[in-house]
């Protein structure tokens, strides 16, 4: 099993020491574990200042070494809206990390999808929002994956896009050398299906899209590859290739 989307107690809203999850992968049988934890820079998010990327690589090598023969642990990071913080990005893609997400959190009135949802904000509105600024993050490109690419469907428990819009952005990806996530972590809060389901992975098959990659979206042992079944299947399906990254560059691995 693997697991590409690991948040760990240097983001903000996990408390799960790196240790912590190798000796639970042991049990569980997880094979890769990729640490991906939040940089954030806008002023809103509760994690801002958080990460500690010095103190996070001490203690990713540390455990690297420790379980270097029973576990494949790379380093990586989610980046919340890099096209708005350019300086702030590259200064991270000069550190050492395996693999750099992008990620949308704040695209609508600076608010995060749980305020949205309480403040009764239209989900047709939403969606359109969070898709306009997903489409200029994969412009900007520089990352190696989209994080949960249809994003507020975990919140709005529904799905809402402008098929033209999807295409774009699924092309410009394509255009980018950006790889797609099945992120299952809709499934954990009652949702039948990933970030992407079906309806989405097949407009990415479509349009040419190759590769995944799957994370859970980990915030909690129990988390760690949760639902990995699932998301390999809808893999298969597609016939999509499951890859991840060491050095920045794309390895398959197969599922």
């Amino acid at each position: 099993m693997i697991d590409m989307h690991v948040h760990t107690n240097f983001s903000e809203d996990s408390k799960v020491l790196l240790e912590d999850y190798c000796a639970f992968a042991l049990k569980k049988g997880v094979k890769y574990i990729c640490f991906t934890d939040h940089v954030d820079f806008n002023p809103a998010d509760a994690g801002l200042n958080c990460y500690k990327v010095d103190d996070f690589f001490e203690s990713f090598y540390k455990v690297k070494k420790q379980y270097k023969d029973a576990l494949n642990l790379l380093a990586g990071i989610e980046f919340g809206e890099p096209h708005l913080y350019m300086k702030e990005f590259e200064h991270y893609c000069t550190y050492p990390y395996d693999y750099i997400m992008g990620s949308i959190h704040y695209f609508y009135n600076n608010m995060f999808l749980s305020q949205m949802v309480k403040d009764n904000i239209d989900y047709k509105l939403a969606f359109k929002k969070y898709f306009e600024q997903l489409l200029l993050m994969v412009e900007y490109g520089n990352i190696d994956c989209v994080a949960h690419f249809d994003f507020p469907k975990r919140y709005y428990k529904k799905l809402y896009y402008e098929e033209e819009t999807v295409r774009k952005i699924c092309a410009t990806m394509l255009k980018r050398d950006i790889c797609l996530e099945i992120n299952t972590s809709s499934i954990r809060k009652g949702m039948d299906q990933p970030m992407p389901g079906e309806e989405l992975l097949s407009i990415y098959k479509e349009s040419g899209g190759e590769y995944i990659t799957i994370g859970a979206d980990t915030h909690e042992l129990s988390h760690l590859a949760a639902d990995f079944d699932i998301a390999k299947d809808l893999a298969n399906k597609f016939k999509l290739k499951n890859v991840i990254f060491i050095e920045r560059k794309r390895v398959e691995v197969k599922i």
